[in-house]
């Protein structure tokens, strides 16, 4: 059955397999920055935390999936993708800390302050946490089949043996997000927009706090 809701809804705390999220690990963003990623790739296998000030989507799709994350070790884990026609972030911050036999060390980046967004677009995201201050969807559609969203981009070509076909997906028209926390395994975009990139790399774990 399908429902729907039209105009605005609120929701504070809104489960992962009910939200967007939206980030890039360290590795990702350089490789975006040369040009557009394949639609799918292997994990890396460490989680990566992004913060964004504001969030504001268009053409907005999300559905359950299964990612690899050690294929030798059979290692899965249940994750929302959601997927975006159009993401404008203000203040984002991405942190991620790679195990060494010197410790950790921590790889933080920082981009879209001020008047500047950072802006991605065709953008998919494989997350399993996330809180989020206010979400706004407009003109939302709950219980769609994975297979035949229609407001945003379709399932990841990557996701075809990953999800289940025709599974719960939700769509909407259009997102608002304040006060976005995360953790992600992977994300992939036909092109992400860093204004005023800033990284810093230290010994030792590095976390996106908020104001960063």
């Amino acid at each position: 059955m399908k429902s729907q809701a039209r105009g605005g809804t609120r929701w504070k705390r809104f489960a992962v397999v009910m939200v967007p999220s939206v980030g890039a690990a360290a590795a990702v963003t350089m490789a975006i920055a040369q040009g557009a990623l394949a639609a799918s790739f292997q994990v890396s296998g460490q989680q990566f935390q992004v913060r964004a000030q504001h969030i504001s989507g268009t053409g907005f799709t999300q559905y359950g999936a299964m990612e690899d994350v050690d294929p030798n070790a059979k290692d899965h884990k249940a994750v929302a993708v959601v997927g975006m026609e159009r993401a404008e972030i203000t203040k984002l911050c991405q942190a991620v800390n790679v195990p060494t036999p010197f410790g950790a060390v921590g790889l933080k980046l920082r981009a879209g302050g001020g008047d500047t967004k950072v802006v991605a677009k065709q953008l998919y995201l494989d997350a399993n946490q996330m809180n989020v201050g206010n979400a706004v969807f407009n003109e939302i559609d709950i219980g769609v089949s994975s297979d035949h969203m229609t407001k945003g981009p379709a399932k990841n070509p990557g996701d075809a043996k990953k999800s289940v076909p025709n599974s719960f997906a939700q769509q909407a028209k259009s997102v608002e997000f304040d006060d976005v926390d995360q953790k992600a395994w992977a994300t992939t975009a036909g092109s992400f927009t860093l204004p005023g990139l800033d990284m810093s790399v230290s010994m030792g774990a590095q976390e996106c706090k908020k104001g960063d």
